[in-house]
């Protein structure tokens, strides 16, 4: 079994560390974690340095010998997923999957057709749930490079970053549409990949022509229609595959 991941705020500088609070506690109490075991420390940046149990004092004390600090390197091609929101708890679902996953950035979307809408405490709330997911979910696949889960975009906004990047695509799950296989469409072989999730009703022609006028590319995972939640996992997979990254 892998070594558990567990988040600090600051790497340690010395031999030794104290992990504790609700980290230490976890490592103690959950995981019942005893000299000897190895673990490994975050920032959840990328810097991470690995570790072996001295002691578990208490309920939430742990005491690790860490070896060096290092830095794992951006990855060349990096996925950015702009998700619609979801109903119910299917945007954790979404965000811990691509997590899961790789997904490097998370952009909430709050598309026209979508049933939730995040507003004022509600939606600061729901972002932080989000926030919260992508932490734990990058914990739980060891993970020391944690993807940024963005603030929520309107179309207009999102329309904006599709321009910035060096290869965009929208799903669309319409047969009817004139859109190409994601498997085979040309990928750069470094820089921004932007993929664009709409909600269970499907973007909307106005917000189809805007990510398209953006320089979006109109693309289909395959036969069959994937939820809005599992959508972007799928395609995420897809890419990681195909730009080397799962290689």
């Amino acid at each position: 079994m892998t070594a558990p991941v567990f988040v600090v705020e600051q790497l340690p500088a010395g031999p030794e560390f104290v992990l504790d609070g609700p980290e230490g506690r976890h490592a103690v109490s959950v995981k019942r974690l005893r000299a000897g075991e190895e673990v490994v420390l975050t920032d959840g940046r990328g810097r991470w340095a690995g570790g072996v149990v001295r002691a578990a004092e208490g309920k939430d004390r742990l005491v690790v010998g860490v070896d060096a600090v290092h830095e794992e390197p951006r990855p060349a091609v990096r996925i950015t997923v702009v998700q619609a929101l979801p109903k119910g708890d299917r945007g954790e679902v979404a965000v811990e999957t691509m997590t899961e996953t790789g997904v490097d950035t998370i952009v909430p979307w709050q598309a026209a057709r979508c049933i939730t809408q995040w507003k004022g405490d509600r939606g600061l709330k729901s972002l932080a749930k989000w926030r919260g997911t992508a932490r734990e979910a990058g914990k739980q696949s060891r993970r020391v490079r944690f993807p940024e889960v963005a603030d929520a975009l309107t179309t207009k906004q999102v329309a904006a970053l599709v321009a910035t990047v060096d290869f965009a695509a929208v799903l669309h799950e319409d047969r009817g549409h004139d859109s190409e296989p994601l498997a085979t469409v040309d990928l750069p072989e470094t820089g921004e990949i932007l993929l664009v999730v709409g909600p269970e009703g499907g973007v909307s022609p106005d917000e189809l022509a805007a990510f398209e006028a953006a320089g979006a590319r109109i693309c289909r995972l395959g036969p069959t229609v994937l939820r809005t939640s599992t959508a972007g996992t799928a395609a995420t997979a897809l890419l990681l595959g195909r730009t080397g990254r799962w290689s």
